[in-house]
């Protein structure tokens, strides 16, 4: 007898039943929005929602529901009129402290939401949104380095104690004059041995009135610096756009210098410029003890190595040397002092930051230290600001913790911007374009299309030629459909045009397994076999072709997501994901219908194939 255990049947049962639950938010579309956040995506503030609604209710535009998603406010509305009316409405009640960009937001139910369901993600070339190609100036982060070698060749030789009379950038190198031979023997041995100067190119100049060295960076550290900068704009790009609430974006690298920025559902080319421009620097730099800040800003006197900046509306004087840049972070996280019981974040620096941190601190117990956040808003203006100004109470290095804050709202705030990373090297926007909703729309229609279409031909073709078996692999069909839905639905995967195609071959290949069954099964009948033993044999000799067929299709999937990129890794994706739901459906499901239709007969005459 053609039978499944208990157990068997309800697995089953129970797979089908997670696949339709979390295939099902696909069915309730998306809402026009707009999400509010603060430039900076600091928390937002307490009476937000009742000013925004305020503004709406005064202009007589009504929303479907508001509700707050960590850092940022979002708007449902009923169409795209109300959405634009809204967004115009609320930028200009609020100002420029707030981002108020157009978006999409998912109408999932909330208590599909409650259990983990939510919508396919579409991707640029359905849902549209902004695309944008970014250039890193990689001439600039090649001189930063040059800077951070010479304030270390600075710092190493007054540690040493050996006087020179300058050390500077010279070109695409550096020049470090000394007074005597032998100073600047001392200065060769030192530049040999110091770690934080490996990678450099060291040459004696002709003697004359100075002796000097010449440095130039070996092209291999250069090679590096150029990658190190790209991953760390990519990587700060990534935070920047995550902090700020928009949802899926794509950030990746595009050839050797650029990065390739898009926002799916962002609608508003002009608000998105704002969150891609708006990327900040910080800083850490030590406070000028000596002189009179108050002084210095009523006469315009500036100490040649100081710098005048405003912390909380008083003039300070900070250092110009650089202590620490925000690429030198590796984690912030806000919480109380134990000891105090105060507000502080803890912040934790990679190996070069920690030795400048460490070799500051121990010469400056009692002095003050500063954080300067830096932000490069599109069309160059430039906004500098000191954000915290602790005093350093004990030498530190590795890890520290910033004490001195306000509130825990504001340590929350510092740990965001620390935690959103600083570039490496500046960007522009060399290339940007907006994908309109319309293309979008365009694209689901006719990809929706192709799998109906193809879905209702195999169908129909399964039903005749294989008759009441082929209406059992149709059923095995459409739950490989929901299955492989949900799966994509849970795993967040971005579906675009090849994702699409990948599921349109997926629902081509999805009967194979059951033609190959099913033309087993009549092979069987024709040989004189039993009905019952032909379903049984079927099933199990053509096991092993089948899994041999689908486990190559298989690997040509696994390679196509590992070498390939962008499209062709969804592509990828869908495959693969289809391939292992098709297995179950052709394999494990169609037999377990059959067996409950034929298995408990004893006698059977003839089968409907």
């Amino acid at each position: 007898m053609n039978q499944y255990p208990s157990w068997k049947y309800i697995l089953i049962l129970i797979i089908c039943a997670v696949g339709v639950l979390y295939a099902a938010p696909n069915l309730y579309g998306e809402d026009p929005a707009i999400q509010v956040t603060t430039s900076r995506g600091f928390d937002i503030p307490l009476d937000l929602d009742s000013t925004i609604e305020n503004a709406l209710t005064d202009n007589d535009i009504g929303y479907k529901s508001a509700e707050q998603i960590g850092n940022r406010l979002l708007y449902r509305f009923d169409n795209p009129d109300q959405q634009l009316r809204a967004a115009d409405q609320v930028q200009e009640t609020l100002g420029d402290q707030y981002v108020v960009a157009l978006n999409l937001a998912h109408a999932t139910p909330d208590w599909l939401r409650a259990v983990g369901g939510k919508p396919l993600t579409l991707g640029l070339d359905l849902q549209g949104g902004v695309h944008f190609l970014m250039q890193v100036d990689m001439d600039t982060a090649r001189s930063q380095q040059l800077d951070r070698y010479v304030d270390d060749i600075r710092t190493a030789l007054r540690d040493e104690r050996i006087r020179y009379v300058s050390v500077r950038q010279e070109g695409n190198g550096l020049l470090a004059l000394l007074r005597t031979s032998e100073d600047r023997d001392r200065t060769m041995n030192i530049l040999r041995t110091d770690q934080s100067l490996v990678g450099l190119n060291l040459r004696e100049l002709p003697a004359g009135e100075t002796f000097g060295i010449s440095a130039t960076v070996q092209e291999q550290q250069l090679v590096e610096l150029q990658q190190t900068a790209l991953k760390q704009n990519i990587t700060t790009l990534r935070n920047r756009v995550n902090e700020l609430g928009v949802a899926e974006p794509v950030i990746q690298q595009h050839g050797a210098d650029r990065v390739v920025v898009q926002l799916p559902g962002v609608q508003d080319m002009v608000e998105a410029k704002k969150i891609i421009g708006a990327t900040a620097t910080l800083e850490y730099r030590a406070v000028d003890e000596v002189n009179d800040p108050y002084a210095a800003q009523a006469s315009g006197r500036i100490p040649p190595d100081s710098r005048l900046y405003t912390h909380n509306g008083q003039p300070i004087l900070l250092k110009k040397r650089l202590i620490v840049s925000g690429d030198q972070l590796i984690g912030a996280s806000a919480g109380f002092d134990p000891q105090s019981n105060s507000p502080m974040v803890s912040v934790t620096l990679d190996g070069a930051g920690a030795s400048r941190m460490l070799d500051f601190t121990r010469d400056n117990v009692g002095n003050g230290m500063a954080v300067v956040y830096i932000e490069q808003k599109p069309g160059g203006q430039k906004i500098e600001d000191v954000i915290s100004v602790a005093v350093v109470r004990e030498p530190f290095g590795k890890r520290f913790q910033t004490t001195g804050l306000d509130s825990i709202g504001h340590a929350s705030q510092l740990a965001l911007l620390l935690r959103a990373g600083a570039l490496a090297a500046p960007m522009e926007i060399a290339f940007q374009r907006t994908v309109g909703p319309s293309l979008g729309r365009d694209n689901i229609e006719r990809g929706f299309k192709s799998v109906v279409i193809g879905f209702i031909l195999v169908l129909a073709f399964m039903a005749i030629y294989y008759r009441a078996f082929g209406l059992v692999a149709n059923v095995a069909l459409f739950a490989n459909l929901v299955l492989l839905i949900s799966l994509l639905s849970m795993l967040g995967a971005t579906l675009t045009m090849p994702g699409i195609a990948g599921i349109v071959l997926t629902v081509g290949m999805a009967v194979d397994a059951n033609v190959l069954i099913f033309e087993r099964i009549r092979e069987e009948l024709n040989n004189g076999n039993t009905p019952q033993a032909s379903i049984r044999a079927g099933y199990e000799k053509a096991f092993s072709t089948i899994a041999d067929a689908n486990i190559t299709t298989l690997i040509a999937a696994f390679v196509l997501f590992l070498f390939g990129t962008g499209p062709v890794k969804g592509f990828a994706v869908t495959l693969s994901l289809g391939i292992i739901t098709s297995m179950f459906t052709a394999i494990m499901g169609t037999r377990a219908i059959v067996n409950l239709v034929y298995g408990r007969r004893k006698r059977i005459g003839k089968l409907a194939i």
